[in-house]
């Protein structure tokens, strides 16, 4: 054994009662009526005794329930001098009841203290302990030096076996408590994950519809200040409505997306361009369901890809391409560049760095930038 075995308490979970079973208490209870009821025999079987010779066992038996009950608590508290003192207390006490000629209160006090030093202290201190104890049963104990011998073993095992007992009950409560703490962790992380997720749901379905909303409406007003024709306000107003109505259609999608209610991702881009002129969309590779975050991905890159377009190239072709490969899909939006569109300052919308994010959020990547006739958005997500 290492030293620290030998100066090690049980730990307080196998110490405390939290998490003994029923029947464990039960049997625990019955054990004490069982030694209360040897204390009370041993102290008045042997011989008829007046009222100071009861007075004094049923002091005895009071005693020895106190100093016990303290030996619990300090025990539990891994305070090593005070247990030794209520030890050394019991010891005493039988010591005191075997003159007095209480033989049997003396021998139950001497096999508790054996079991139960064994059980509750650091081997270092039990040992000695027990020892002491064990020994003294065996002097003042009338029976066969067999008989003796055996009931010295089978209280030294008594001892260790609930020792061992209480240690694995121990390991199996911080086990079961470090499961719940693992689990609350999980649950907790899980929590996070879903908020964050819908979190980027609501901003990249509201923030670049809102944004352009505003934009409209300012104009909208400015436009009223000056004095402008009800005809160039209307077209403001018009704008702003049809960009509110967007935004509560792609709201309702990510809803729906949110409860996995998805519709097939090649649908979802052909509507998407469905309004758009010079747009096309192609597919490649061989078709099948992607996972919910990876299908969100391609569907939100896709509508703000096509999003820039109208801010910064309108009038130019665009083309989507959608390609399914054995480890991942890749989305390629492609433009041909065009003139800045009236939502340019708009600004506030999801990004380049919101789809970049969402890509590396899922393990894969996105590259933005111009190329020979526009700008290009390719993004690969592994699957």
């Amino acid at each position: 054994m290492t030293e620290n075995a030998w100066t090690r308490w049980p730990s307080r979970e196998a110490l405390g009662r939290e998490g003994t079973s029923r029947p464990r208490r039960i049997l625990a209870w019955a054990v004490r009526v069982l030694v209360l009821a040897m204390l009370l025999w041993g102290a008045y079987h042997q011989r008829h005794m007046g009222v100071q010779g009861v007075a004094a066992g049923m002091a005895g038996v009071v005693v020895a329930g106190v100093l016990a009950w303290a030996l619990f608590r300090t025990t539990y508290q891994h305070r090593l001098v005070p247990s030794l003192a209520l030890m050394c207390a019991l010891m005493a006490l039988a010591a005191g009841a075997e003159a007095t000629g209480f033989q049997g209160a003396a021998l139950v006090i001497w096999c508790g203290c054996a079991i139960t030093g064994l059980e509750r202290l650091p081997l270092g201190a039990a040992l000695p302990v027990t020892t002491t104890c064990l020994a003294a049963y065996s002097a003042f104990n009338n029976d066969v030096w067999m008989t003796t011998a055996a009931t010295v073993a089978g209280m030294a095992l008594a001892g260790y076996v609930l020792r061992l007992d209480a240690e694995a009950r121990g390991n199996a409560q911080r086990l079961l408590a470090q499961e719940r703490a693992a689990r609350a962790a999980e649950a907790e992380s899980a929590a996070l994950a879903e908020r964050a997720r819908i979190a980027r749901e609501i901003h990249d379905v509201l923030a670049h519809s809102l944004s352009a909303q505003l934009v409209h409406l300012e104009a909208a007003r400015l436009l009223i200040e000056n004095g402008a024709d009800r005809d160039r306000i209307l077209e403001r107003v018009v704008a702003a409505r049809g960009m509110a109505r967007d935004g509560l259609a792609e709201t309702r999608q990510a809803l729906s997306a949110l409860r996995g209610e998805l519709t097939p991702l090649e649908d979802f881009l052909s509507d998407l361009v469905s309004g758009a002129d010079g747009a096309e969309v192609t597919v490649t590779g061989e078709r099948r369901p992607l996972p919910a975050e990876a299908s969100q991905a391609v569907r939100r890159v896709a509508q703000e890809a096509l999003t820039n377009v109208r801010k910064h190239a309108q009038g130019s072709k665009v083309r989507l391409r959608l390609d399914y490969s054995e480890h991942e899909v890749t989305l390629d939006v492609r433009d041909s560049g065009g003139r800045p569109g009236e939502l340019t300052a708009s600004g506030a919308g999801y990004g380049l760095l919101g789809m970049r994010e969402r890509a590396e959020l899922l393990g894969g990547s996105l590259d933005a930038g111009p190329d020979e006739e526009g700008f290009v958005v390719t993004l690969k997500v592994p699957v």
